[in-house]
């Protein structure tokens, strides 16, 4: 990879790693604090759901204009196991590192201006129920992310629907037992901030789990759809604009 691409894919995984932390805070305040909806009240579930698919959309958006940038180390992973090994080296040891900083500002920054606004996702589980949730979480989300990237021909505006509309609904599935996240540095952005980031409950829920279950997706997907050769590094960049939460 060359160095100046490198370097630009690393700004932009800072940027809206840092970006994607904010988002979701500021539409908890958006649909709270400004329009005044009650936590569980169901004109304001349906509100914060319709702005957390235009703010997918827009970061879908991002991605696309950044040519490749992302916020979720799941979704790079998932494209760098199908790319080469230099990709994969530079994923594992740079990216994935980028987007974890971008994230832990970006929290710091957020208890600094809103302090009290909260600790991020939280485990009401037990570690094994935990683990198996994330996982199945993350494997669904990276299996439909690579069908769309492979099978499905359309505009980025289909692709981007269907996509986000897995997303919220397999957030949802998870929220009440580990907060449906599907992306460690969001995690780690918050948990670094309340010194939680190297608990066993944190590592094997939040990195551990979501990080396997990629691994295993990508290869059930090879087996289940195998392709061409040359197709797959193809492939593997399409799937970089279909982030996971």
């Amino acid at each position: 990879m060359a160095v100046g691409g490198g370097g630009r894919l690393l700004a932009a995984d800072f940027m809206m790693s840092f970006m994607w932390v904010w988002s979701s805070v500021l539409i908890k305040i958006f649909v709270h604090k400004i329009l005044g909806y009650g936590a569980h009240e169901v004109k304001g579930e349906i509100v914060r759901y319709t702005v957390s698919i235009l703010n997918m959309f827009f970061f879908a958006f991002m991605a696309k204009v950044t040519k490749g940038g992302a916020y979720n180390p799941l979704t790079i992973l998932s494209a760098a196991i199908s790319g080469d090994f230099s990709n994969f080296i530079f994923t594992l040891g740079a990216r994935i590192p980028t987007q974890v900083v971008g994230s832990v500002y970006g929290v710091r920054l957020i208890l600094d201006a809103f302090p009290g606004i909260g600790r991020g996702p939280r485990l009401n589980v037990d570690i094994a129920k935990g683990a198996l949730t994330e996982g199945f979480l993350t494997f669904a989300i990276v299996i439909i992310s690579m069908g769309l990237a492979r099978k499905i021909n359309g505009s980025f505006l289909m692709k981007t629907w269907i996509s986000s509309i897995a997303k919220l609904s397999l957030h949802i599935l998870g929220s009440d037992l580990t907060g449906g996240c599907m992306n460690p540095a969001s995690v780690m952005g918050w948990a670094f901030a309340h010194g939680e980031h190297i608990t066993k409950e944190h590592l094997i829920v939040y990195w551990l789990a979501p990080v396997e279950a990629t691994l295993v997706a990508v290869w059930v997907f090879g087996i289940l759809a195998p392709q061409p050769k040359k197709d797959e590094d193809t492939d593997a960049k399409k799937v970089l604009g279909l982030s996971v939460v």
